[in-house]
């Protein structure tokens, strides 16, 4: 059976409203800005909790927190090294939405009109 939609538009991309949902709730958990700066962060190489903690100058539990979010969504892996816990990016595809969200919000107001 045919979509009539897609039969009037052949060009129409794949997707629903419910689709959307799981990116949906993996985009409220990155918009947040302790966790876009963890993302940056980690983009640029692995970092412990304490690191990213020192950086975004908040408690190191606060950043396990963020941290454990960001892995539930698929975000972020996780190496143990003795004591210590390194984390990655495990999805690729946070560099272009993290290079969208640079280009828009880190440069001078001026450039961004």
């Amino acid at each position: 059976m045919t979509n009539k939609a897609t039969a009037k538009n052949p060009s129409k991309p794949v997707g629903s409203v419910k689709a959307f949902g799981d990116a949906a709730e993996c985009l409220k958990t990155l918009a947040h800005p302790v966790r876009l700066r963890i993302v940056q962060l980690l983009l640029h190489g692995r970092y412990n909790v304490g690191e990213l903690a020192e950086d975004c100058e908040i408690p190191d539990n606060v950043a396990s927190e963020h941290l454990r979010l960001l892995q539930r969504c698929g975000f972020l892996s996780s190496e143990r090294e003795g004591r210590r816990v390194f984390y990655q990016i495990a999805e690729p595809h946070l560099e272009q939405l993290m290079a969208c969200v640079e280009g828009r919000f880190l440069h001078s107001p001026a450039k961004r009109r």
